[in-house]
């Protein structure tokens, strides 16, 4: 059985004692029953990870931490996932795979065909839900560093920014092949991947898109979801770049 892993949001340092959150206990001593001496791993997001032995005192916990661990799981170049925002809670499917894949950040955006719109309160709640699905995957899956999920935006305003690296606009209808785009990218070290909602992205974003230099792709012969199309063009990407 792999080693339980913890997400901590402290300093962490080799051959120190620290308390556990109260979530954290809780989740090693009442949920996966951990008892008194068990070794556990903790990371707080900065790389590494420490191994560890806990000690129970009731239902406080506290972990007195080993040597420091330089262990990664990150692929060699960043994606980022710009997803538009699906109904339901497919979002929280995409942030969970997208760690498992070493997707780096996810941008969701608010795309005009989206079926969820979310603004104030709303938002907030939601994009702290997200941000926990990504600890949790992380915690499961080995990575140390966390997938960001970005506060949603429009399209627009995320194509105002700088691009990091190859843009690639995922259109069923209208693109080249994918394998083909990513090979003639050479050595870029960083990819966006335009996903839209499930009504697709409208005529205004295709042309905002096209315009930030974009390139649309297309993924074989079958019309994928949403909630699959991001995670598949991931996968593809670090595979044909060898990226993983």
């Amino acid at each position: 059985m792999p080693m339980p892993r913890f997400f901590v949001d402290l300093p962490l340092a080799a051959h120190s004692r620290i308390a556990l959150p109260e979530a954290a206990a809780h989740h090693a001593v009442r949920v996966l029953r951990l008892r008194d001496g068990d070794s556990l791993s903790l990371f707080n997001g900065e790389g590494g990870e420490y191994p560890g032995v806990l000690h129970v005192d009731g239902r406080a916990a506290a972990v007195e931490l080993g040597a420091f661990d330089p262990r990664e799981a990150e692929l060699a170049g960043a994606i980022t996932l710009v997803q538009g925002l699906p109904s339901g809670d497919k979002m929280d499917w995409i942030v969970e795979k997208a760690v498992e894949l070493g997707v780096r950040t996810i941008v969701p955006i608010a795309a005009r065909r989206s079926v969820l719109q979310l603004s104030g309160a709303r938002q907030d709640k939601r994009l702290a839900h997200w941000r926990r699905v990504a600890v949790s995957a992380s915690e499961q899956c080995g990575r140390n560093r966390l997938l960001h999920v970005a506060e949603p935006v429009t399209l627009e305003q995320w194509l105002a920014q700088p691009a990091a690296g190859l843009r690639v606009l995922c259109h069923p209808e209208d693109g080249q092949p994918y394998a083909d785009t990513l090979r003639a990218a050479g050595e870029a070290r960083a990819l966006d991947l335009l996903v839209g909602p499930e009504g697709g992205w409208d005529d205004a974003e295709l042309a905002a898109a096209r315009r930030a230099g974009a390139r649309a792709v297309t993924f074989g012969p079958r019309i994928l979801r949403t909630e699959t199309a991001g995670l598949a063009l991931a996968a593809a990407a670090a595979a044909v770049l060898d990226w993983a």
